[in-house]
């Protein structure tokens, strides 16, 4: 991964690219792939937890807790659904994190699969959020090199989206170079759907108004069609799934020419 010439900063890149794909690191494993001291990996460590970026742990680092959302503390929802396909969603997030580049300006739909997305781009820099989740706004909103914005909106249950009118309205004034969306279901002839349509709304807004349009979705959603269509299959540009999505499920979207990618 690394050796003796390798700067902080690429260590420190490398470091929080691996905390992402294995949710953990060790010091001991850090320093053999690197070529450094063990003490070298504790002071990246300690730089990047004083940075926010990670949680210094015995022998080694995992990454931040989420964000406990105390209002919602005895709402299990979102926090049910976030916990199914983690690590899916954690490498789907890596590689749709991959696509965006510094000084871009990103649409993010609210979504367990978005929030994984956008706590792969915490240490990045230059980049605009625009979200109707107010968990990625919360959990975006102390770093200094991101800039987030918030679509307004009436709040959808314990979902932590805004929808509404308003919603739509001020995504309707803003360009974005890409829109990731989550879905309930991806399907190549009936499209991208989710099962709750004032989202359904808000998400086709985002579409609308992005350069690039790409959905991300584990494998539990393709083939699936949710009640409220968001976009048509035709008119994405990437889909994103786990690596335990099968070709068979994958053909049909790229006999559409679709650019499917596996995280």
């Amino acid at each position: 991964m690394g050796n003796d010439t390798t700067t902080a900063a690429d260590r420190s890149e490398q470091i929080l690219q691996e905390l992402l794909r294995h949710g953990e690191v060790s010091v001991d494993g850090l320093a053999r792939s690197f070529g450094v001291s063990a003490a070298t990996i504790r002071r990246d460590l300690s730089e990047l937890e004083r940075q926010g970026l990670l949680r210094r742990v015995h022998g080694g680092a995992s990454p931040l807790a989420s964000m406990l959302y105390e209002p919602f503390r005895h709402l299990s929802s979102f926090q049910e659904q976030e916990d199914k396909c983690a690590a899916e969603k954690r490498q789907i997030g890596l590689t749709a994190a991959s696509l965006i580049t510094d000084g871009e300006t990103i649409a993010l739909g609210a979504g367990t699969t978005t929030t994984q997305l956008a706590r792969c781009i915490r240490h990045r820099k230059g980049i605009t959020i625009i979200t109707n989740a107010i968990n990625i706004a919360m959990e975006l909103s102390h770093l200094p090199d991101i800039t987030v914005a918030m679509t307004g909106g009436s709040l959808s249950g314990d979902w932590f989206a805004l929808v509404g009118d308003v919603a739509q309205r001020n995504i309707g004034e803003i360009f974005c170079d890409k829109a990731f969306i989550g879905v309930d279901g991806a399907h190549a002839e009936h499209g991208m759907t989710t099962n709750y349509p004032d989202q359904a709304a808000i998400h086709r807004a985002m579409m609308r108004q992005a350069r690039q349009r790409i959905v991300i979705a584990d494998h539990r959603k393709i083939g699936i069609v949710g009640r409220s269509l968001i976009w048509h299959s035709s008119e994405i540009d990437k889909l994103i799934v786990d690596k335990s999505t099968s070709d068979e499920a994958i053909a049909p979207f790229t006999a559409r020419d679709i650019v499917v990618l596996r995280g």
